[in-house]
């Protein structure tokens, strides 16, 4: 988004139709603004589930318009959508239906057909080897490019924790991909 304050008074005001007379236009108008990033971020936590993240991007909107009234307006509204949809995707980890994506076996055939050097898949891999708090992180932070306040909003951590796990996380994928880096380096020396 281009200017996030314009973007963020642009919000307020379709809140404010929202809340004075339930203006379900001006909602529709909040979930076209919204819907792609939120699709994008539990598509990430999901490893790929599209199907999954859409099911779940539908139930953070529909928590979104009976809760309207809980958005104080201390973060953007972009943060309180990605914090609701945060707080979906661990329900459904809770479940004992999984929605991982791919699986174990799948990565094993994909990594034989592209000769065991793809840096996606071996970034996956390391991304899974982290601990869901630097998964969680990381994901807000990296990909979905929060601040880390905001993320410490979204994941409703102390911005001390978040930091973190940011720093820890990065430096063990550092590690990890390390031999990834060192084997491409080695395949363009031969």
């Amino acid at each position: 988004m281009a200017d996030s304050a314009a973007e963020a008074r642009i919000d307020q005001a379709l809140v404010a139709r929202i809340r004075l007379d339930g203006d379900r236009r001006a909602f529709e108008q909040l979930v076209r603004r919204h819907q792609g990033m939120i699709r994008a971020q539990l598509r990430r936590l999901l490893h790929g589930d599209e199907a999954a993240a859409d099911d779940l991007a539908q139930e953070t909107f529909m928590l979104a318009w009976r809760k309207l009234d809980q958005f104080r307006g201390e973060a953007r509204f972009s943060s309180w959508l990605y914090r609701i949809a945060y707080t979906c995707f661990l329900q459904t980890r809770r479940s004992p239906v999984r929605h991982d994506g791919v699986d174990d076996e799948t990565m094993e055939q994909l990594s034989a057909t592209t000769g065991g050097m793809d840096l996606r898949l071996d970034l996956e891999r390391a991304m899974q080897r982290l601990s869901a708090a630097e998964q969680a992180v990381l994901l807000h932070c990296v990909q979905l490019g929060l601040s880390h306040e905001e993320a410490a909003y979204v994941l409703a951590m102390p911005l001390g924790t978040v930091k973190t796990h940011a720093t820890r996380g990065k430096a063990k994928l550092k590690t990890w991909l390390a031999a990834w880096r060192d084997a491409a380096s080695t395949e363009e020396a031969l």
